[in-house]
């Protein structure tokens, strides 16, 4: 298989369990997904653990998983933060979090998302930085707990001691203020 292949064409012969598509994969996306991985859990030892354990997944289930919605890019860096999270809730409290909390890190495909594969993001990864940086600190937590940390409205909302309501209209915010700074408009 050509390493220039699609991300598509790639899952969809790592689907046909084809090891050397896991390789292109693996690849193309390691770097990455581990950078993503070690800024939650923090410790290196288990973000390789994260990723190793994300790969042999990504071979087990790639046969059940439809890549038809050309958004490999976003299930993979969303497979990764939710295997990631999972892991911290576990750290954090092993009790309450349950093993259907970790099967629940495989993502859903949307054909909502529009697609991108790995060069789209680091052309855009400038005015992502500067959307990011152009949003006040308050913001940048709220988003930072929410998608980092992987806490839920209620549990930021008994992190900061504020309402609920608050909460919500800071993520809000925060999310609206970031797609305006984006360009995207309503798109």
């Amino acid at each position: 298989m050509d390493s220039s292949a699609s991300d598509i064409e790639i899952m969809q012969r790592v689907a046909k369990y084809d090891s050397k598509a896991l390789e292109i994969l693996y690849d193309r996306y390691s770097q990455l997904l581990y950078t993503l991985i070690k800024k939650i859990v923090e410790e290196e030892k288990a973000a390789e653990d994260i990723l190793t354990d994300l790969f042999v997944k990504i071979w087990e289930i790639a046969g059940q998983i439809d890549f038809h919605s050309n958004n490999v890019y976003a299930w993979l860096i969303n497979f990764a933060r939710n295997k990631a999270i999972a892991q911290v809730k576990y750290k954090r409290n092993p009790i309450e979090t349950s093993e259907m909390e970790f099967g629940n890190s495989i993502p859903k495909l949307s054909p909502k998302i529009k697609p991108m594969n790995l060069y789209d993001v680091f052309s855009m990864k400038d005015n992502i930085v500067s959307a990011l940086n152009k949003l006040t600190e308050a913001q940048q937590y709220v988003i930072h707990l929410a998608y980092y940390e992987g806490l839920s409205e209620k549990e930021i909302s008994k992190k900061l001691n504020i309402p609920l309501p608050t909460v919500k209209s800071k993520i809000k915010v925060a999310l609206s203020n970031f797609k305006a700074h984006l360009n995207l408009g309503d798109s």
